[in-house]
C-alpha cells in the first residue's frame, strides 16, 4: 500500500468517533467509513427521546456536521456494507464487489432489532425500532394521536417508546415478560417506579405477558392476542424485545465471539490490525476484570476514540464508567456503574421516590458499585469518583441528602 488506509465497516457513533479521532490525533493516511444505512451516521438517543418527541429536528442527530468528511478528506460510503474481509491479506470486500485493502481495520456494525417469530408480524403497521427511518415513521404514527398502540417490551426503549407515544395522546399497552418492567436491569423497587409514572399519564401493563399472535383486516393489523387469550386493540404494534450484536462479518472472517466479538481493553479483537468498538465488542473492563458488552451510547462514543488511538499505536484502553441516561415523562434519569457488580444487592436511596428527586446506590463489599439519579444536577462527578475510586462508604451517610455527596470523598476527610 502507497499509504496507510483504515477501513471502518459500520457508520454507528463508534464508526464515526474513530474517524474524528483519528484526524484529530494527527493521522494522514486514507480514512473510509462504510455505512449500511443511506444515512451519515448519527445519534441513536434521540431517535427514541428528543427527536421522537419532536423536540430535536432533524439536523441534530447526526454525530458530525454535514461537510465535516468532505472537509476532513474521510471517505463515506453510504448504502454500501462490508461483505467479507480477509485480515491476512489486508483486503475488505464490499457488497457491491469493491475490494479495498486497508492496514487497520475497525468493526462497528452494531447491532440488530431482535425479531420474534409472531404470527401477522407482516401486517401493516406492525414495526421494529431502531434506526433514524424508524424513528421518523413513529413519529408520523404517533404524532396525531388517537391510535391503540401496543408495545411489545418492557426495557428501556420500550419504557421510552411507550412514553412518547401517550405523550402524544394515544392509548398505550405494554407487553413485557419480567413480574415488573425494567426489574432485570434496575432491581423491582426502581422498576416500579418508573411503572408509576407510566401508570399515571395513562399506559395499561400486561405483566408478565407475551403476545401470541397479532391478528388484522385487508392486510393491517388491528389486534394483539396475548398468551392468556386476551385480545388488545392495536393499529400500531412495536416489537422492542432488545438487539443482537451484529457479528456476520466477524464470523467470516473467524474472530472470537462470544455475546459480540471478544476484544481486549483497547479493543484488539483475535486477529492482528482488526479492532471492533460499540454494541457489536466485548471488551475487557480493566475495573472489573470482566468482559463487557454495553449497547449505550457512551460506550460507542469512547469506544471510537479508544479504538483510533489504539489504531495508531497509542496507549489507550476503554476503562470509563459504563453510563446511560433516559427521559420518560417528566423524570431525567442518569446511570453510571457496573451492572455486574450490582447484581444481587438491594439499591440504597437518597432521597424521595415519591417526589421524583432521588439517587439510588448499589453497595458491594463497602463500596458503590452503581448509581441512579433522578431529576438530580450537578451530581455526575462525585458519584463518578466514588465509584471509580472504590472508596469505602457509610450507609447511613451515604442516604442521607443532608450530607453532600462531595463529603463522601477522601480529600473532604
Amino acid at each position: 500500500m502507497d499509504t496507510e488506509h483504515i477501513v471502518i465497516a459500520g457508520g454507528g457513533l463508534a464508526g464515526a468517533t474513530a474517524a474524528k479521532t483519528l484526524r484529530s490525533e494527527g493521522f494522514e493516511g486514507r480514512i473510509t467509513v462504510v455505512c449500511a444505512e443511506n444515512e451519515p451516521p448519527y445519534l441513536r438517543p434521540p431517535l427514541s427521546k428528543e427527536f421522537l418527541l419532536g423536540k430535536a429536528a432533524e439536523d441534530t442527530v447526526p454525530v458530525l456536521a454535514a461537510g465535516w468528511y468532505e472537509e476532513n478528506d474521510v471517505g463515506l460510503l453510504l448504502g454500501e456494507a462490508v461483505g467479507a474481509a480477509d485480515p491476512a491479506a489486508h483486503t475488505v470486500q464490499l457488497g457491491s464487489g469493491t475490494e479495498l485493502q486497508f492496514s487497520k481495520l475497525l468493526i462497528a456494525t452494531g447491532a440488530q432489532p431482535r425479531r420474534i417469530p409472531l404470527p401477522g408480524s407482516d401486517l401493516a403497521g406492525v414495526m421494529t425500532f431502531r434506526t433514524f427511518n424508524d424513528s421518523r415513521r413513529l413519529k408520523e404514527e404517533l404524532s396525531a394521536g388517537g391510535r391503540n398502540v401496543v408495545m411489545i417490551g418492557s426495557g428501556w426503549i420500550g419504557m421510552e417508546l411507550a412514553a412518547a407515544a401517550s405523550s402524544y395522546g394515544n392509548a398505550v399497552t405494554l407487553l413485557g415478560l419480567e413480574d415488573v418492567p425494567l426489574s432485570m436491569a434496575i432491581g423491582p423497587e426502581l422498576g416500579g417506579f418508573f411503572r408509576s409514572l407510566h401508570e399515571k399519564h395513562g399506559v395499561q401493563f400486561r405483566l408478565p405477558a407475551s403476545a401470541a399472535k397479532i391478528t388484522g383486516t385487508g392486510g393491517n393489523a388491528g389486534a394483539v392476542v396475548t398468551n392468556s387469550g386476551e385480545v388488545l386493540p392495536a393499529d400500531l404494534v412495536v416489537v422492542a424485545v432488545g438487539v443482537v450484536p451484529d457479528t456476520a462479518l466477524a464470523e467470516a472472517i473467524g474472530l472470537d465471539i462470544r455475546n459480540g466479538i471478544m476484544v481486549d481493553s483497547s479493543l484488539r479483537t483475535s486477529s492482528p490490525d482488526v479492532f471492533a468498538a460499540g454494541d457489536v465488542a466485548n471488551a475487557l473492563h480493566p475495573f472489573t476484570g470482566e468482559h463487557h458488552r454495553s449497547e449505550h451510547w457512551s460506550n460507542a462514543l469512547n469506544g471510537g476514540k479508544v479504538a483510533a488511538k489504539a489504531m495508531l499505536g497509542q496507549d489507550a484502553m476503554l476503562d470509563v464508567i459504563p453510563y446511560f441516561y433516559t427521559d420518560q415523562f417528566d423524570v431525567s434519569m442518569e446511570y453510571w456503574g457496573y451492572p455486574t457488580l450490582a447484581a444481587g444487592s438491594v439499591p440504597v436511596i437518597r432521597g424521595s421516590l415519591e417526589e421524583k428527586n432521588f439517587i439510588a446506590f448499589w453497595v458491594r463489599e463497602g463500596a458503590a458499585v452503581a448509581a441512579m439519579s433522578v431529576n438530580q444536577q450537578r451530581v455526575q462527578k462525585p458519584i463518578k469518583a466514588l465509584i471509580s475510586g472504590r472508596i469505602p462508604v457509610d450507609v447511613d451517610r451515604l442516604t442521607d441528602p443532608a450530607v453532600p455527596l462531595d463529603q463522601l470523598l477522601p480529600e473532604a476527610a
